[in-house]
This record gives structure tokens, C-alpha cells and sequence, in this order.
């Protein structure tokens, strides 16, 4: 990370984090993560959660001129555009769009088997994993999706953002299987179930929640 990259995340306090904290004799452990209060895990966060941290169903399908990704966790979805556009050179400014929990996306197939997908436009307010590593508006994040067979794609994610990180960065990889007649739970995060699970047993566990 940059000097400035590195003064955001020491503000960022994970829930993971304080959870071991808080457990090891007694101490405080303090947490700003905004999925707390069930505020949308933005992309690519959850795009990593869904593949390696807790596992999910994702399920792509075509509309004219896009690709729509339907993720279980939170019954989000992300429309990736195949017409040819530009993304947004700037976000937030007079004359530019706003920006989004889940960015801007186009793609394009490489070859017969792989679909590369490029984000920008993400919400700052955003992380980029659980740990709390952060990312500009303006960010490149690039998705390549390699069938390499007809039950199993591999998955490849970098992050460019110079602003943030000295160069371009493999932010994850995994393995994706395909499940026949897989079926999705309604997994969805809901605020007033937050707020209880936070007032009655993190707070009383001993993790701060701080601003």
C-alpha cells in the first residue's frame, strides 16, 4: 500500500478482528465494519465472499447486450454491460455519474472459454475484504472467468489503484463448480436483526462497535 492507502486501513477496525480480540482475555476489541448494521458489502468484497470466505451460489444469465450475475448472499446483482461502451473516466463530479456500491462494469470474451469483466465507479465507502483494505472510486478491478471444463471456471481478480497500492495486484483466485439444479437460499442480511444480534450479543461479548 501508499502512505495514503495505509492511513485508510489503519481505520478500519474488522469485526474478525475484534471477535479474536474480544475473546482473549477479556479485552476490547473494537469494530467499524459497515456490514455490522448490514450495510451492502459492495464489490468485490462480495465477490470474495461469496467465492472463499463464506461460499455462496452465483448464477450468470443473459439480457440483451449484458450479462446480469445474481449472487445469493443479499439477493444482489450486478448487470455487466457487452455493448462496446466505456466505463466512467470520473464518478462523483458535475457532468459524471454517481458512484455505486457495486461500480460500473463492461465485458468482453477473450476467447471461446473466457469472459473478462472490468469495474470502476465503487463507492469508497466500501471495503475491499473483511480485514478492511480500501479502494478509491476510481479503482480498476478486472474479473477473468476461465471455463476449463464443462463443471469447473476459474477465477482470477486484480486491482489497480494507484492511488492506494504501489502496482497492480492479484486481489484473489478461486475455483468455481457448477451445481446442477442448484437451489439458492434466501440468505439476506436484515437491519433490525443486526441491530439486536449487535445490542445483544456483540456488545455484551465485548466488541465496541466505534463510528
Amino acid at each position: 500500500m501508499t502512505a495514503a492507502g495505509e492511513a485508510v486501513f489503519k481505520q478500519r477496525k474488522g469485526y474478525g478482528s475484534a471477535s479474536r480480540l474480544a475473546s482473549k482475555d477479556g479485552a476490547v476489541g473494537e469494530s467499524n465494519d459497515p456490514f455490522i448494521t448490514c450495510d451492502p458489502l459492495g464489490f468485490p468484497r462480495n465477490l470474495l465472499a461469496h467465492a472463499i470466505t463464506s461460499r455462496g451460489g452465483t448464477l450468470f444469465t443473459t439480457a440483451p447486450n449484458r450479462i446480469l450475475i445474481s449472487y445469493e448472499q443479499q439477493r444482489v446483482w450486478r448487470d455487466i454491460s457487452m455493448d462496446g461502451r466505456q466505463l466512467p473516466k470520473a464518478v462523483d463530479v458535475r457532468g459524471a455519474p454517481e458512484s455505486r456500491y457495486y461500480g460500473y462494469s463492461t465485458g468482453h470474451w477473450e476467447n471461446d472459454n473466457t469472459l473478462v469483466i472490468d469495474t470502476t465507479g465503487l463507492d469508497e465507502r466500501t471495503w475491499l475484504d473483511e480485514a478492511g483494505h480500501p479502494h478509491t472510486a476510481m479503482a480498476h478491478v478486472q474479473e477473468r472467468y476461465t471455463r476449463v471444463d464443462q463443471y469447473n471456471m476459474q477465477l482470477t481478480v486484480t486491482v489497480d489503484d494507484p492511488k492506494f497500492y504501489t502496482k497492480p495486484w492479484t486481489f484473489m483466485r478461486a475455483n468455481l463448480y457448477w451445481m446442477k439444479a442448484q437451489e439458492f437460499a434466501e440468505t439476506i442480511c436484515v437491519p433490525s436483526e443486526a441491530l439486536e444480534y449487535r445490542d445483544s450479543l456483540a456488545k455484551p461479548s465485548g466488541i465496541k462497535i466505534v463510528p
